[in-house]
């Protein structure tokens, strides 16, 4: 979903219900992992920055939980495992169907890699 949310607590309050819980962990998970990096919100979606940079982000689109991140190392690197889950990908983006299928050990994985990624910028 598109949102004109000003920050991320304001995101979070306009998600559907069956997903908030998982988009907080999200949040919580991408704050905690990702230390250095700017909480903005970007593209209708909460994004994080370095070095002025979006990196990486999140968005409850219509029909999955989208995860973005935009070195493409990060996601190349763990694209098999992420098959093997049945997870569904795209160049720079992995969708979950529902809350209840996201691996956060899975996600925490991916986002201490994207911390320690200088790869290129997914275009």
């Amino acid at each position: 979903m598109q949102s004109a949310a000003k920050n991320v607590t304001a995101y979070l309050d306009e998600v559907p219900a069956d997903r908030k819980a998982a988009l907080v962990k999200l949040r919580d998970l991408y704050r905690t992992t990702l230390k250095g990096f700017e909480e903005a919100m970007r593209y209708g979606g909460p994004c994080y920055l370095r070095n002025g940079q979006v990196e990486v982000g999140f968005a409850s689109q219509k029909n999955f939980i989208g995860l973005y991140f935009i070195r493409l190392d990060v996601l190349n690197a763990h694209r098999d495992l992420l098959k093997a889950k049945g997870v569904s990908l795209g160049k720079s983006c992995i969708r979950y169907s529902k809350p209840e299928k996201i691996d956060f050990k899975v996600v925490e994985m991916l986002l201490k890699a994207a911390r320690k990624s200088t790869g290129v910028i997914c275009g």
